[in-house]
C-alpha cells in the first residue's frame, strides 16, 4: 500500500472518528460521504496502514479520574538526541504525551499529570538524569480538543477565518457558536 493522497472521502472519514470514533459505524460515515459501507472500511483500512490513522484512545480528564494535576514541562535536548529522547521519556510514570519542537530554545514539549507536586517533581529529575534540562513549567487549568476542521467537507470556505490559520484552538475548545 502506497500513500496514497488523502482525498474529500478520506478527510469526511478522519473527522468523523475524530469526533467520536467508538460511536460512529462505518454505515453512519458512508452515510454522510454518499459511500457505501465497504468503501468507507476499506478507507479507513488503508488510512491505518498507511499510518494516518495511527491509533484511537479514549480522552480522559485527568482531573475528574483523581489527577488534577496537569503541567507542561518546556524542555530542552541536544538536537541530535531529541527525537531518540521521546521513547525514554514517554516511559517515565506520569508523562502522558510528549512533543518535537523545531524552533525556539526550549525543544521538546512534556505533559505530565500527577494528584501533588509530588509526582511531578521527580519527573523532572528523570528528565535532568538523561540530560534534558527543563527550561520552564506551566500548570494548565483545562485542555479541550476538537476535530480538525479541514477534513469536515461540509464546512463553507468561510468557516477557515473563524479559527487560526492552522486551525488551533481557542480556549473553549476552538468551538465557535452563539453564547
Amino acid at each position: 500500500m502506497g500513500n496514497e493522497a488523502i482525498d474529500d472521502v478520506d478527510k469526511a472519514i478522519l473527522y468523523a472518528l475524530q469526533e467520536d470514533a467508538r460511536n460512529t459505524s462505518s454505515g453512519d460515515i458512508a452515510e454522510r460521504t454518499g459511500t457505501s459501507d465497504s468503501t468507507v472500511r476499506k478507507r479507513i483500512g488503508r488510512l491505518e496502514s498507511d499510518g494516518v490513522i495511527k491509533g484511537y484512545s479514549a480522552s480522559v480528564d485527568y482531573q475528574r479520574s483523581g489527577y488534577p494535576l496537569r503541567m507542561l514541562l518546556y524542555c530542552t535536548a541536544s538536537i541530535p538526541e531529541r527525537g531518540e529522547r521521546i521513547p525514554e521519556i514517554l516511559d517515565i510514570d506520569g508523562v502522558v504525551s510528549v512533543q518535537e519542537l523545531v524552533t525556539g530554545e526550549e525543544n521538546l514539549l512534556v505533559t505530565v499529570v500527577g494528584e501533588s507536586d509530588n509526582d511531578i517533581t521527580p519527573v523532572a529529575q528523570e528528565l535532568l538524569d538523561m540530560g534534558v534540562t527543563v527550561a520552564d513549567e506551566v500548570l494548565v487549568r483545562t485542555h479541550e480538543t476538537t476535530p480538525f476542521g479541514r477534513f469536515d467537507a461540509g464546512r463553507d470556505d468561510e468557516a477557515d477565518g473563524d479559527r487560526g490559520e492552522a486551525g488551533d484552538p481557542s480556549e473553549d475548545g476552538g468551538r465557535s457558536g452563539d453564547d
